[in-house]
């Protein structure tokens, strides 16, 4: 299904076909996508992320030492590069930044966090403090050495002009990303290792998802559905504002 405009409908209309689509790539990693000793959970990160964050958390196995894992679904392929996606940047980070921070984001059970999935949200963008507190937040967690998959719907805007990738980026980075105009949409993949890797796949309104990697390590990673995940979210949307965003599916 062609990405949509989701500029032409409310916030809280695309917040809660955000809901839904964490539910649905909740449902896909648990379900054969994720090696056994990894599971996701929809939980609130307090603070700075959106108020629903897709946390990826390791069990008390011995995690992912194979190109294959067996998830709780079936046989799992764990690939060990990312060739496909177009652009890729590498950055260092000055571990002095870490020793200012003392925010630490733990599961209750004790379970490691090692990857967050973000689906950017109108509220993000908002307000220069809003979008401050994004970047601050994602740039946090790759210090921390979670990985991150950032999916950005919404295009530039005057406080982000090259994206959230770009802004994120140029956190951590004295190096420019320039989003194409013609994709101004932007899923970025982030390995979290001492040097720190964006994978970045831009897209544009009416093309379809591709699927992007999740890391579980920072050279490991799984392929996430995006496309089969977002049909299944969008099925939920009411026609009221399906019309809207799909006036030719519509009639």
């Amino acid at each position: 299904m062609p990405i949509h405009d989701w500029t032409r409908v409310t916030a809280g209309t695309f917040h809660d076909f955000h809901l839904a689509w964490i539910a649905a790539l909740r449902d896909v990693l648990n379900n054969g996508v994720l090696p056994a000793d990894y599971y996701a959970m929809a939980e609130q990160i307090a603070g700075h992320f959106g108020p629903d964050v897709l946390a990826l958390e390791a069990g008390n196995g011995t995690g992912v030492g194979a190109s294959e894992g067996e998830g709780q679904g079936g046989p799992v392929a764990v690939a060990r590069s990312a060739t496909r996606i177009r652009y890729t940047a590498r950055a260092e980070m000055d571990d002095y930044v870490l020793k200012q921070r003392t925010l630490v984001i733990r599961h209750a059970t004790n379970d490691r966090v090692v990857a967050l999935v973000e689906i950017v949200s109108p509220g993000n963008k908002s307000s220069r403090h809003a979008l401050r507190t994004f970047v601050q937040k994602a740039a946090e967690a790759l210090y921390r050495g979670y990985h991150l998959l950032i999916i950005d719907l919404f295009p530039p805007g005057p406080r982000d002009p090259q994206g959230i990738h770009g802004a994120v980026w140029a956190e951590i980075s004295d190096e420019n990303y320039q989003a194409p105009l013609d994709q101004p949409l932007t899923l970025a993949a982030y390995a979290a290792d001492r040097i720190k890797t964006a994978y970045v796949e831009p897209v544009a309104t009416g093309e379809l998802l591709p699927d992007m990697p999740l890391f579980l390590e920072p050279e490991v990673y799984v392929d996430v559905p995006l496309e089969s995940t977002y049909l299944a979210a969008w099925h939920g949307v009411p026609r009221r504002w399906r019309q809207v965003l799909a006036p030719e599916a519509s009639r």
